[in-house]
């Protein structure tokens, strides 16, 4: 039996995600571009899904300074979560959170304790796709966590539970290697270059950004930016403005209402840094009622109270400007840009769901291929939104069509997929 003396701080586990990340851009192309095994998963490109999820998640690092491993996991999951796009972009983020709930409260880990707190991952990575456990990317994660467990049991070195659970995947994977296999490949290879020093820099690639097209190039993180924590407060008898404060909050966030009430100002926003914005707040005058959310946290957003212009409201997805004047003229209420290759991503959902257009959203979409992020979204908003799926242009606006605000939010599921099954037996 070993000892394991090795102990992990904050600043390993960042060399380790920035480390997947830098993989991850030197790979993702690949993962693209392998043969696609179902409709359900690959309808998309889950290479670049993944790399947009990770660059939400190490934006989070360029300003962490010793930080604690498990409060630094934390925010990168909370980055994750919210940052997701794509299927494949969901479960990722998912074994995230599980790796940051299996370090919670640490200051710092030993070797055995980040391996439990992986296989920890993995239970989280199970979750978020209960109806399919068989995923290939679920699959070999399960592979690698069980090919990690006795060098966890032995306590040896963070290096070698990486090696282990490659070296498992390896040795279990088809000649055909699936894109779910390859993304627990490159994430862990990645992790392992990253805690030994051995990785590119991920800052170069973003330079050159022209003459390339939409689909192939390297989208900077920087336009992932997700902002995790919804902050509110009241400043009381302040002297300033409601315009001055929006254009000062929208330098730090974004989501920006100002509010008077009586001689008070309320302020609801989203922001990265809460520390900052309430640093800012204190040269306003005396604030109070803080309250800040993690949105990234199942049923957060469910907990938010605020007035409503409507009972329901239906959001839909469109990947065009054409259609979303189709789904609109149809009936849809809250129309989602969904031209980008990756979809839109949770957060995006979950900000128009936050908004006081409507107390409940019936949200839907014309492809499987964000149903993952959907479902995160509905993991957040708990019973505020209900998930309809359809297949194709057709079907969506038939689909929005059997909607009708007047009727509860179920009669309206059950019509709408009625309409769905209709369409596709014409």
């Amino acid at each position: 039996m070993g000892q394991d003396n090795e102990v992990i701080t904050g600043a390993d586990y960042k060399r380790m995600i920035i480390g997947a990340y830098s993989e991850f851009i030197l790979e993702y192309d690949r993962i693209n571009k392998v043969k696609k095994s179902g409709k359900f998963f690959y309808c998309g490109m889950p290479g670049t899904d993944v790399l947009r999820t990770m660059g939400a998640a190490v934006l989070p690092l360029s300003e962490t300074i010793n930080e604690s491993i498990g409060g630094l996991a934390r925010r990168i999951a909370d980055a994750a979560v919210l940052g997701a796009r794509g299927n494949a972009g969901v479960i990722l983020s998912q074994i995230l959170r599980g790796l940051a709930k299996g370090l919670v409260g640490r200051f710092s880990a030993s070797s055995q304790e980040f391996g439990k707190a992986f296989q920890y991952g993995i239970l989280y990575a199970q979750k978020a796709v209960p109806e399919q456990k068989d995923r290939p990317i679920i699959v070999a994660s399960k592979i690698m966590a069980k090919g990690a467990y006795h060098a966890v049991k032995a306590g040896l070195p963070i290096t070698d539970i990486l090696r282990a659970a490659i070296r498992a995947g390896e040795e279990s994977f088809s000649e055909k290697v699936d894109s779910g296999e390859m993304i627990m490949q490159v994430f862990l290879n990645g992790c392992l270059k990253g805690i030994i020093g051995e990785f590119v820099s991920p800052v170069l690639p973003f330079s050159n950004r022209l003459g390339i097209n939409r689909r192939e190039k390297l989208i900077s993180p920087v336009e992932d930016l997700v902002r995790p924590y919804c902050i509110t407060f009241m400043v009381a008898n302040p002297k300033l403005s409601v315009e001055l404060l929006e254009r000062e909050l929208a330098e730090i966030g974004n989501f920006v209402v100002v509010e008077r009430r009586f001689k008070n100002i309320f302020i609801h926003l989203h922001s990265e840094h809460p520390g900052k914005v309430l640093e800012r707040a204190v040269g306003w005058g005396h604030i109070g009622e803080i309250h800040i959310n993690i949105m990234a946290e199942p049923h957060a957003m469910a907990m938010v109270q605020q007035s409503f212009l409507m009972p329901l409201a239906l959001m839909t997805v469109a990947s065009s400007p054409e259609l979303g004047q189709r789904l609109q003229e149809a009936g849809a209420t809250v129309i989602l840009d969904g031209s980008d290759p990756s979809g839109p991503s949770v957060e995006e959902i979950v900000n128009a769901a936050h908004s006081d257009i409507a107390n409940k959203y019936i949200i839907l979409s014309d492809t499987e291929h964000i149903r993952l992020v959907l479902h995160q979204a509905w993991r957040i908003l708990g019973d505020r939104v209900e998930i309809v799926i359809a297949d194709g242009d057709d079907e969506q606006i038939q689909a929005v069509r059997a909607f009708f605000p007047e009727d509860d939010i179920a009669s309206n599921v059950t019509r709408m997929k009625h309409a769905i099954l209709l369409t596709s037996q014409e």
